[in-house]
């Protein structure tokens, strides 16, 4: 018997369509092997949504991605829309599906690669088996408060519901538990009401996972030890806004952000997946872009929605196996290396499951 899974794709901008092409191959390699179908259906958001219809997120979009199984995002944006008006750019495309689709909690795993270690800026060191995920709240907090413009002023407000932090609290609890039962939960309570209530709702779903070990810490402390000693780090659990920071710090840890995958969980493991970088438009076609991010984003698909782990795994071995072969995008090579395109990487990727 197959198993079909539906899969909204959104190609997005920039190189968005080159690293989605390759991550598709990949799920089709593994269908093939543990008899599984997946269906892709493209839709439009961001800058080409903005093109083809005046919006960055149609009604369109919205409707098949809450009637798929999950959803597969390359990027979005670029210079050509820069200089629209705020509601009209495509991060707000990005911002409204997350927000369409409840999507709440943003996981971004920061991970050494043995092969790639020579990329960090940090030393060896400090970086040894470094194994880290940023558990971040997406669907509250300053991005979506109040926001207000006066003749001589601007104001952006923070606000968090008992409900958004206790729901982010107990998803990072969950994933502690299946990792090294460490979460550290980071916030700016000396100086913001919004993270007192924070830390006091973190603490009280603390109750219900008395086998995980819970530490505070002030993001800009958070900040400090990511670069000074991120392998005391298990799981941090943190805002919206923090969140976006820290996790993108995390990522740099690793030396190269055309690595790491990320994922945004809605309460039934319904999820949207996609690399956290950028879209990159002046590779955009040149075939030199790293679809490795993309390609991983699928392995947490098919671990955190469809709950597929061999599957999962064998994704991520075959990513470890082809860096072993020595084979590098030009982003991640070192000189002297064996330098492919995002095709041959895909390839490569596909022939290794």
């Amino acid at each position: 018997m197959i198993n079909i899974y539906n899969i909204a794709v959104i190609k997005g901008d920039g190189i968005g369509p080159d690293i989605v092409i390759e991550a598709e191959k990949v799920l089709e390699k593994i269908g093939e092997k543990f008899n599984h179908e997946f269906i892709f259906t493209d839709v439009l958001m961001g800058g080409i949504a903005i093109d083809k219809t005046g919006v960055p997120l149609p009604d369109e979009t919205i409707k098949i991605c809450k009637e798929s199984d999950a959803v597969l995002l390359g990027a979005i944006g670029g210079e050509k829309w820069d200089n629209l008006p705020g509601n009209l750019r495509p991060e707000a495309g990005l911002l409204g599906i997350r927000k369409a689709l409840g999507l709440y909690a943003n996981l971004r795993p920061a991970t050494i690669n043995k092969n790639l270690a020579h990329s960090s800026t940090l030393k060896p060191e400090v970086i040894e088996n470094v194994d880290i995920m940023v558990v971040r709240e997406l669907c509250g907090g300053m991005y979506f408060g109040e926001k207000k413009r006066g003749e001589n002023y601007a104001l952006d407000t923070e606000k968090y519901y008992d409900f958004e932090v206790d729901r982010i609290a107990r998803t990072a609890f969950e994933i502690a538990k299946k990792r090294r039962k460490k979460l550290c939960s980071v916030d700016k309570a000396n100086v913001l009401e919004s993270s007192r209530f924070w830390r006091e709702r973190v603490k009280n779903t603390a109750k219900d996972f008395e086998d995980i070990e819970l530490s505070d810490m002030y993001v800009d402390n958070a900040a400090m030890q990511l670069v000074r000693n991120p392998g005391q780090f298990d799981v941090i659990v943190t805002s919206n806004m923090f969140g976006d920071i820290l996790s993108d710090e995390a990522s740099m840890i690793c030396g190269s952000i055309g690595m790491l995958p990320s994922s945004s969980l809605l309460e039934d493991n319904f999820g949207l997946y996609e690399p956290i970088h950028g879209s990159a438009p002046d590779i955009a076609g040149k075939n030199i872009a790293n679809p490795i991010a993309t390609v991983l984003s699928c392995a947490m698909m098919l671990r955190y929605t469809f709950n597929l782990e061999e599957e999962a795994k064998a994704i991520e071995n075959s990513v470890n196996k082809t860096l072993e072969q020595g084979y590098r995008t030009k982003d991640i090579a070192k000189t002297g290396e064996n330098i492919i395109g995002t095709t041959e990487m895909g390839d490569k990727i596909r022939g290794n499951i």
